[in-house]
């Protein structure tokens, strides 16, 4: 086992908390089917980035730019269903002080906060969403920001995250990340991982939060 002792965690939502992947396609496959794109190129590069920065890639337009971001922000804001926890999320986040976690996601704050209590998780006294930052992930921006309103050094914050942009996000802002899923990439390699939440051990020692995960394989 490993053991990380923090001050504090910051956790990216989606992959990480919570499983929305079935809305995330629907979202984007809509979009490449409207202008004429490779929809798995799309998601590919939408994964872990805020979604005005991915109808910014695609489109020029700026009517047609806002036109995209506000559906989406609809769709992200109204549509739930299918939304699913990552298994020991919730339990995870229990365990955890509320004053010494934040969540640092790409998406918008309010459906970000529909999407935590659609599984059951309270809503963070630090939510920072995409709407938080003026540069998403991967600029450092959020993880720093969440840092600062917890009142802890980033070197002293671990993060949990899925993606790519998100890693190289949290390493920028000189926190130590931890790997949650299945992505392989060069951003991860030598990282600590676990396959979900329920693989990540919570103790408290005074003021440090000790964690425990399994051996990187």
């Amino acid at each position: 086992m490993t053991e990380l002792s923090v001050s504090a965690v910051l956790c990216d939502m989606d992959g990480t908390l919570v499983d929305s992947n079935a809305l995330v396609d629907v979202m984007w496959n809509e979009f490449s089917s409207a202008h004429g794109l490779d929809p798995l190129e799309v998601l590919a590069f939408a994964h872990g980035r805020p979604s005005r920065s991915t109808v910014e890639r695609y489109l020029e337009d700026p009517e047609e730019i806002r036109h995209w971001r506000d559906h989406i922000h609809a769709m992200e804001t109204s549509r739930f269903e299918g939304v699913l926890e990552i298994p020991g999320a919730a339990a995870f986040i229990r365990a955890l002080p509320p004053d010494r976690w934040a969540l640092v996601t790409s998406a918008l704050a309010g459906p970000a906060r529909g999407r935590l209590a659609a599984v059951g998780i309270a809503e963070p006294q630090v939510l920072i969403g995409a709407d938080d930052v003026d540069r998403g992930k991967p600029d450092p921006e959020g993880y720093a920001s969440a840092a600062a309103r917890l009142a802890v050094d980033p070197r002293e914050c671990v993060v949990f995250e899925d993606t790519d942009a998100g890693i190289q996000a949290g390493q920028a802002a000189g926190c130590a990340v931890v790997v949650v899923g299945g992505n392989r990439s060069p951003a991860t390699e030598g990282l600590p991982r676990v396959d979900d939440m329920t693989q990540v051990g919570v103790r408290l020692e005074g003021s440090r939060i000790v964690l425990t995960i399994p051996e990187t394989h």
